[in-house]
């Protein structure tokens, strides 16, 4: 079989790809992969990486203001789409993938024209600008949340999740909280923004930090590499004091590791956080990025809080008080902290990566 992937800009796009890349190597070893990116994303850094072979398009994305740039989106469009269709003849792919991005836009679009089967992954709960632009030309379109079925085709979608889910779900970890000075033997409260940190949670949790240093439960925020430093100086200037149950942290690089031995998280709304979080069936206090096309991730946070699998907190509701009260809520009540990880498990969807593979064989065959 030979499989070609597309997805570019972020992780979210990236890491489906990658883990149903994994699937697929575990169950036809022979599986020949190609991944078609861009030069501007992060793909270029990470699929290298994995020794997938790798090739670039140039593309850009549309302002939502008018600009002549838009002119420019669409002649690099037109050209990329052309690229594509050579590389795909080259390739001669059985099938070809696509898991969001406005690169994976022009692969598919060219695959589509040359009649080969496409398969688009939706992570979130409000599908994508390239993903609806693509949907009526795709053979089939894989979804993580039953929201996301609207936007779609009837009778294309099929409800899989997110393969990076599964991937999460099989890890091992050996991780101790000692390695931050901290004990195994008690409750965790994990404070994750994103690989960067969110300013937003950074200060709330500033705010809350005397009402931290009074509780049983352990506190780790990972504050972010760049801005570490100004929580920092903002908390000398505040004249604050992080007790020993306390840690602010730059980065974690072995996140699903660590999640595994949290009590609960706390963490944005993105496909991959929850895809990860429900995988482990992980209580969490969610709070939304408002600045996402769609406003996707207060609807992603909304199924999650529908099946009372999480607690959310919208941004300008997020201040020290409440997050203190959500983490109170999950932290010293064990029953309602075992019926969300009951329901997290439940929203989950383990097999997501086998699910996928089984959708790509269903177009191929």
């Amino acid at each position: 079989m030979k499989v070609m992937l597309s997805g570019g800009g972020t992780g979210g796009h990236i890491y489906p790809a990658l883990a149903l890349a994994d699937v697929i190597k575990e169950k036809e070893p022979e599986t020949a992969f190609l991944y078609v990116g861009s030069f501007r994303g992060v793909e270029k850094n990470i699929v290298p990486k994995t020794g997938i072979p790798f090739k670039q398009l140039h593309v850009q994305g549309f302002k939502r203001s008018l600009s002549l740039d838009n002119f420019k989106t669409v002649w690099l469009f037109l050209k990329a789409v052309k690229q594509a269709k050579n590389i795909i003849k080259d390739f001669q792919p059985d099938v070809v993938v696509g898991t969001g991005g406005y690169v994976s836009g022009a692969v598919l679009k060219a695959a589509q024209e040359l009649h080969i089967p496409t398969v688009i992954h939706e992570q979130n709960s409000v599908a994508g600008v390239t993903n609806k632009f693509l949907a009526k030309g795709a053979t089939k379109i894989g979804i993580a949340f039953p929201d996301a079925e609207a936007f779609f085709p009837a009778g294309k979608t099929e409800l899989i999740g997110n393969p990076r889910a599964q991937e999460v779900a099989k890890m091992q970890s050996d991780f101790s909280w000692q390695t931050y000075g901290l004990s195994d033997d008690k409750k965790t409260l994990l404070i994750f923004g994103g690989s960067q940190g969110a300013p937003a949670i950074n200060l709330a949790t500033l705010e809350a930090i005397p009402a931290f240093n009074k509780r049983d439960y352990q506190v780790v925020l990972v504050a972010g590499p760049k801005r570490i430093d100004n929580f920092m100086r903002m908390l000398d200037e505040q004249g604050k004091t992080l007790s020993a149950n306390i840690k602010v942290l730059p980065y974690i690089d072995n996140m699903p590791a660590v999640m595994q031995k949290a009590s609960v998280l706390v963490s944005r709304a993105g496909a991959t956080s929850i895809a990860e979080l429900t995988a482990l069936g992980l209580p969490s206090i969610l709070v939304p990025s408002p600045f996402v096309t769609g406003d996707h991730q207060t609807k992603n946070a909304k199924s999650l809080v529908d099946a009372g699998a999480a607690l959310s907190i919208k941004e300008p509701d997020l201040n020290g008080e409440s997050l203190v009260k959500a983490a109170d809520a999950l932290l010293t009540n064990d029953a309602q902290a075992k019926a969300m990880e009951g329901q997290s498990k439940k929203v989950g969807i383990r097999d997501a990566g086998d699910r996928f593979y089984h959708l790509i064989k269903e177009v191929i065959d």
